[in-house]
Formats: structure tokens, sequence, C-alpha cells
């Protein structure tokens, strides 16, 4: 591999020093590496979710600060549950965070064929049996915490035979399930992973790379180390269910004839509140159709958090604001919803919106007479410049914006009370016209006409109101999610975990004309309301948008409350 200079952490303004920095930075200054290689190694057995990203971030952040390198490699072994889309989503969802690996592309299955020799060579070094067991047999063998295993019938097989039954397992001699490869470690180790762990079983399963070649398939536990040392990793690091894996990691590397042995490092996982970082769980949610697919925006996939409208910069901030450490926590959701706020509120383009609306009908102004306001596009980017709002005689705004009858300290809109239009006049309303049900249905009102962009007579109008003229308004479907789960913490019961509530649809929502010409992957906030992107189901007769934030910022307050 080729020699980089090596850039220290404390030269980086991005970054603090965490303990994987210090073991990396402590490595380069003994020189036991010119350049570090780290890894990121999903399985394609599903999308990967902002615990991916978080792992993403750290290993390929880590190759850019010290001037090394990181590799994609896709764990394939296991083709029952893999899929090339899921592989292509990976591949989407890393260039979508902003990172590049080519052309340092890899998949365990590349390394299928050494892998079987490495498994002969602990074969014939007598570390390595086939084992005739049963599942539930080699299960019951293993012990328990508390009491040791016992040796299979099968450990003490010579070498010949070994070899021999490993090449007909090779050669689909044997029924699936018929026998394993098993390392021959210590059946009484404390370490259960350490009690003769399998390494290969016999699996008749379709690959996606390798096709029907194999009908044996290593072992994560048996491939990765392997993987890892091929590929010339230095440090590969892991998330903490992996500490006890370690041992068995060291083992095979420090068995086998391979000159790389690579450090595993663990740190805690990221844990989120009302929401799960299990593939298992959230395939449970896609295959009982909870969901609508792995990019539902409810999901915490990397997919569904970019249909969702999560920009991949917030994202990648919240990962580096948690920090890297060795203790298990949960982060607040409303943390992360911090971060997207924070960007979107420097991208978002400004639009009006109304989502329930409700008649009003400004009974003083010309009947045909249509007038333009200018309006900024995001008064944080003045570069953005500015749009045309039409406004008409008869306008729509949101329910919620008025009371007939109006409790103390409400600034909006109620009989005989005076509101500004955002960008317009001020009106007062006058009358409510109801239907037969009693439903308020329609609003009559009078402007001021010398009120536009001021208040005049000393008079101090408090509220103002987003609306939408009624004979230019644009018809979308607004899609508002909440939280994937009823409650902070899963109980792991996926009906009773699901939060039904999690997504309302409403259809009659009104929008500005300028909302025409929004495309997927744009961000706007609907002013009061919140930050909305363009669903891939849009069409140009029926824009969707999707919620991604609401403008309330919980955690703001509460982390400056923890400041204090």
């Amino acid at each position: 591999m080729d020699a980089v200079p090596s850039q220290t952490a404390t030269q980086s303004p991005e970054t603090s020093l965490d303990f994987i920095r210090e073991i990396i930075e402590a490595d380069l200054a003994a020189g036991k590496h010119a350049q570090i290689v780290v890894r990121f190694p999903p399985e394609p057995n599903g999308y990967l979710h902002i615990g991916h990203g978080k792992a993403i971030c750290l290993n390929f952040r880590l190759a850019e600060q010290y001037g090394g390198r990181c590799h994609l490699r896709f764990d394939d072994t296991n083709p029952a549950k893999e899929e090339v889309e899921f592989v292509e989503s990976i591949q989407d969802d890393v260039r979508w965070l902003g990172f590049e690996w080519e052309p340092h592309l890899y998949f365990a299955s590349d390394y299928f064929e050494k892998l079987y020799e490495y498994a002969i060579e602990l074969i014939h070094k007598g570390l390595a049996y086939v084992d005739s067991l049963s599942q539930e047999d080699v299960r019951e063998y293993r012990g328990t915490p508390t009491t040791p295993g016992r040796n299979s019938p099968y450990r003490d097989r010579s070498v010949t035979e070994n070899l021999e039954l490993f090449k007909q397992m090779r050669s689909g001699a044997f029924a699936d399930g018929a026998c394993v490869l098993r390392a021959k470690i210590d059946m009484a180790s404390p370490n259960l992973l350490l009690r003769d762990p399998v390494l290969y079983r016999i699996k008749r399963a379709h690959h996606v790379r390798t096709a029907d070649t194999w009908c044996i398939y290593p072992m994560y536990d048996y491939a990765h180390p392997i993987s890892d040392a091929l590929e010339g990793i230095t440090h590969s690091i892991c998330t903490l269910e992996y500490e006890d894996h370690r041992p068995l990691y060291d083992w095979v590397l420090d068995n086998i004839s391979i000159d790389c042995h690579p450090r595993q490092i663990e740190f805690a996982r990221l844990n989120l509140t009302y929401t799960v970082m299990s593939k298992r769980f959230l395939r449970q949610l896609v295959d009982a159709k909870l969901v609508t697919g792995w990019d539902d925006p409810r999901m915490p996939t990397l997919a569904g958090m970019r249909r969702r409208g999560y920009p991949p910069a917030a994202i990648r901030a919240f990962c580096q604001a948690i920090g890297v450490t060795k203790a298990n926590s949960v982060c607040d959701f409303g943390q992360l919803e911090y971060y997207i706020r924070q960007e979107l509120n420097q991208k978002a383009t400004r639009r009006m919106v109304v989502l329930d609306p409700i008649k009003v009908v400004i009974e003083n102004y010309p009947e045909d007479e249509v007038e333009w306001f200018i309006g900024d596009n995001n008064p944080e980017n003045p570069a953005d410049g500015t749009r045309e709002i039409p406004f008409s005689r008869t306008l729509y705004i949101e329910r919620d914006d008025f009371r007939e009858v109006a409790p103390k300290k409400f600034f909006r809109l109620s009989v005989g009370s005076e509101v500004r239009l955002k960008h317009a006049y001020c009106i007062t309303c006058r009358e409510v016209v109801k239907d037969e049900a009693g439903e308020i249905i329609e609003l009559r009102c009078v402007y001021d006409p010398h009120s536009r962009g001021q208040t005049l007579d000393g008079r101090v109008v408090k509220g103002t109101l987003h609306w939408v003229s009624a004979a230019h308004a644009v018809p979308i479907e607004a899609r508002i999610y909440d939280h994937l789960l009823r409650q902070p913490v899963s109980t792991g019961d996926l009906h009773a975990d699901f939060n039904p509530e999690s997504l309302k649809v409403l259809h009659a929502a009104l929008a500005e004309p300028a909302i025409a010409y929004a495309g997927v992957g744009d961000a706007f906030q609907f002013l009061r309301i919140g930050y909305f992107t363009p669903d891939p189901d849009s069409t140009p007769q029926k824009p969707v948008f999707n919620r991604s934030a609401t403008l309330k910022d919980t955690w703001a307050k509460l982390e400056k409350r923890l400041n204090q």
C-alpha cells in the first residue's frame, strides 16, 4: 500500500481526540503503520439505518483525517437473506452521506476460495473438525454461561477424515444441516463464543455473485477477520456487541498463515428514543406492511430519512456531536431533529401552505383584482432571491388560526379582532358563516387598504397569519409523520410498539403557486408549520410533501437549560 503522511487529530478542527483516535495516533507515532486502513462492512440483508450511518461517518472520517483509506466491503456470506437491491441501496446511502470508497469496493465472496484454503490449513493443524451433531445437539453440548460445554463425540476425528469430510461438504455430498466445520478451541471457556464455534455450514442457496458455485458458506466470525487481513486493514472498528467476539477474531488470525493482523476496536452503538436500530425488527415492519417499505419516511433507515427530507450534512453533524464512547446510552430523538432544523433553516425555501383550509372573503376588496406581493425565498440567505405571491378577494387560512370566541392570549383571528396577513394587509373578521350542521365554512372580513407593509394609527397587531389566494392555490397532499414507536424504548413487541398515529395524510392542503416548481430533494419551510420535502410519489397534477420536522425545537431549549 502507498504510504501517505499521517495527520494528527489535534490538527483537525472537526474532530476531538476520542479513544479510537488516541489508539490510532499512538500506533502511527510508534511507526506501527505508515497509513491507516479501515473498512465499513455491511451485510446486504436490508437497508442501512442511522446506526450504520454513525459507523460510516466514523470510518470514512478517520480515513480522511489521517490520510488513509476506507474500504466498503459487503459481508455476503448468507445468501438466503441477501439481495442486489440491498447492495445498491447501501452504496447509495454511503454516497448520499458524502463519502466515496472507489476503487476499494470488496465482497467477502471475493475471498471464498482463500477462506476455504485457510479452513483446510486449520484442519491440517488439528484446529478444526467436521462435526456431525445436529444443530440441537450442538447447542446442548455447548453448555451455558454457568456450566462448561462437552466435547462433541466427533471432535477427535483424524485430520485425514476431517479433510475428506470437508471436501465432501464442499462437493454437495451432504444435506443442509447434516454437518458443520467447527474450530477446536476450548469447550470449557467462559466465553461461549470460544466453545468450538462453527466456521462453515452447508446452505444450498443461490448467491447473487457466485450463483450456485458454493453450497458451504463461512460464518461471519470466521470470514470477517480473514477478509480484514487480506485487505490490509489496520484498525477493524465495530460496535460494542462484538467485544466478546474479539478473542475469536484474534484466534483465527493467530492460527493461519497470514501476515496482517488488524486490531479490533469496539465502540458503543447508536440508540435513539422512539425508534429501533435492528434490521430484524425493521424487516418485520416491512413484511407486516405496517410501513410502505424500507424507505418509508418513518423508518430510521438512511433511505427513509433521505425520503423524509433529512439533509445528509445534518446527519453527519449529529454523528459528530454524539461522539464515540465505550458506554452504551440512548440519544433523544430530539437531538437528531435539532441538527435537522439547524441545517434546514439555512437551506429551506419559504412557502405559504394551508394544511386545513377555511375560506376567508374580504368583502371590501375588489372582486376581480389581483395584487402581487414579494416574499423572500429564504431570509437566512438573501442570495436565494424572492418570489411573487398573488393576493385576491377570496383566501384560505388555517382553520386552527380562527376562534369564534377567542381565549385569553389568542393572538390569531377571531370575530372583531385584527391580524396581519404575511407580506400583505391587515384584516378584521366581521361575520362567521356556518353550514346546516353548525360547522364554520366561511369567514367574512374587511381589510385596511392602508396597511400594506405597515400598521397605521399607532395600533398594535400582534398576530401574523399565513394564507393562500383561492384562485391561485395549488392542491397538495401533505404527509405528517410522528415517531415510529409509541414509547421511547421498544418492548420488542412489534405490534404493541408500533405507533398507529405515526402517519397522517392531509388531502385538502393548499399551497401558493410557487410550490409548483418543487422537485424531489428540495427543502421547504412551510411558514409557521414545519419543514417539508417533495415525495417521489409526487406528480405535476398532485404534489406530495413529507414533513421533515416541525418548527418547534424542544431539544434546543433542554440543552440550554442543561448548560445553565
